[in-house]
């Protein structure tokens, strides 16, 4: 059934009547491709040096790997610690919020797990969901609390769900946003000045001032709208998924709405050697559409 549709679906994305093209943001001519389907549940898609994008489907246990020039997708690591969001780090390790055991992993290019958090003032996470690396090599990572059927305790150790950040020497784990009821997808700009954080459970998405000790301040509704992941693009545009990808330009203005089949869209990044394919992870499925803005890292 998804199949059949799939034309029309295209053509709503493409904006029959040229509104992909007067954003801007669409690529001409391009269409939403489907790459693969049959998974439980795609998330976490992150965008390796090379242009591939890693990404997962966590009830499977594994991180799947995108060929950017093949098109193609293989298992890249399973068992993988039920890793839910993923990052790329400045040296080229994967970087996993790994959700069995309320985990921060480094991953590297051997395949190699390292475990940089494990819980927080001796209380367990409530559960790793998204990160992104500043430029310093930071990372901020948010903790909602989501119960999984894999984990034996009912109830979050830590008494609220927060934004926290590891400094980059990998040595210390600080509160740096909390009082949400759900925070879940976060992005920072390039030029490390402005971070974007969902608070999915209020329906809101905030932008934060990054100052260079890694701490949050200047805190401003972005957008009447929460998200599971995000991404931006060369002109400061913010993608927020769930129904479909939503963009805002930096002002927090809608300005492109791309519908998806799937009921939900969990998260999105920019791939290929260029960055100028959108990757969308959806559901059972990915997507990807081609674009004439482009990622930055």
């Amino acid at each position: 059934m998804k199949k059949q549709y799939f034309t029309i679906l295209v053509l709503l994305v493409l904006g029959v009547h040229g509104k992909a093209q007067e954003n801007n943001l669409v690529a001409e001519g391009a269409e939403l491709t489907l790459v693969a389907e049959d998974y439980d549940f795609t998330e976490g898609p992150a965008l390796a040096p090379n242009g591939d994008v890693y990404f997962t489907d966590q009830p499977n246990d594994r991180i799947l790997k995108w060929d950017a020039t093949t098109n193609s997708v293989e298992t890249y690591l399973q068992p993988s610690g039920r890793s839910n969001g993923l990052y790329f780090d400045h040296d080229g390790n994967l970087l996993s919020c790994a959700d069995e055991k309320t985990q921060l992993w480094r991953i590297d290019t051997e395949k190699n797990v390292t475990v940089l958090v494990e819980d927080f003032d001796d209380k367990k996470l409530n559960g790793p969901n998204d990160l992104w690396v500043d430029p310093n090599g930071g990372i901020y990572f948010t903790d909602p609390f989501y119960k999984r059927p894999w984990w034996t305790h009912e109830e979050p150790e830590q008494v609220a769900k927060r934004v926290y950040y590891l400094t980059p020497d990998m040595g210390e784990v600080r509160i740096v946003a909390e009082d949400y009821v759900q925070p879940n997808g976060i992005i920072g700009t390039a030029d490390g000045k402005t971070l974007y954080v969902a608070d999915i459970g209020d329906k809101k998405t905030y932008s934060y001032t990054m100052n260079a000790d890694g701490s949050l301040t200047d805190k401003k509704l972005f957008a009447e709208l929460g998200s599971d992941g995000m991404t931006v693009d060369n002109q400061g545009n913010v993608y927020l998924t769930g129904d479909g990808v939503t963009v805002f330009d930096k002002t927090g203005q809608q300005i492109h709405h791309i519908p998806i089949p799937e009921k939900w869209t969990a998260n999105v990044t920019f791939g290929g050697p260029k960055q100028d394919i959108l990757f969308i992870t959806a559901m059972d499925s990915v997507y990807t559409l081609a674009m004439q803005v482009h990622g930055v890292r």
